[in-house]
């Protein structure tokens, strides 16, 4: 998979794959014009739609209902590193949820691709490149 990051003006940054395009920007105070999330906002919400879309699948297989249903995404920073020390993800059902289902709820969630990419980071390799 390729995707190709641009500069569109200002502070925005985009990335463009296939037939999609995910935009960025910073806030007024860091310069931009908070048009779009910024990228470190993205890939937050990368973690807990991953999680989403497997416990979307989890109960499209087994024909239960997802209304009323969601995850609550709660980051928590370290006040040393200033960097995400822990996220906690919480499936929210309604009380007619089969309770026979939450906890293998958690574990179609902890399935997450995203996750597992924490769990084995992969290698950068960052070069330049006259074109």
């Amino acid at each position: 998979m390729e995707m190709v990051i641009d500069f569109p003006g200002g502070a925005r940054v985009d990335a463009h794959f296939g037939p999609y395009t995910v935009r960025t920007d910073q806030p007024p105070m860091g310069g931009g014009e908070g048009s779009a999330p910024t990228p470190f906002a993205v890939f937050l919400a990368s973690i807990g739609t991953c999680a989403g879309i497997y416990v979307l699948g989890f109960c499209r297989q087994r024909g239960l209902p997802t209304d009323g249903m969601r995850i609550v995404q709660r980051m928590h920073v370290n006040p040393t590193t200033g960097m995400v020390g822990k996220i906690d993800l919480e499936i929210q059902v309604p009380p007619e949820f089969p309770e026979k289902y939450r906890h293998s709820l958690v574990r179609a969630a902890e399935l997450c691709a995203v996750k597992k990419h924490f769990e084995n980071p992969p290698a950068f390799d960052i070069t330049t490149k006259v074109v």
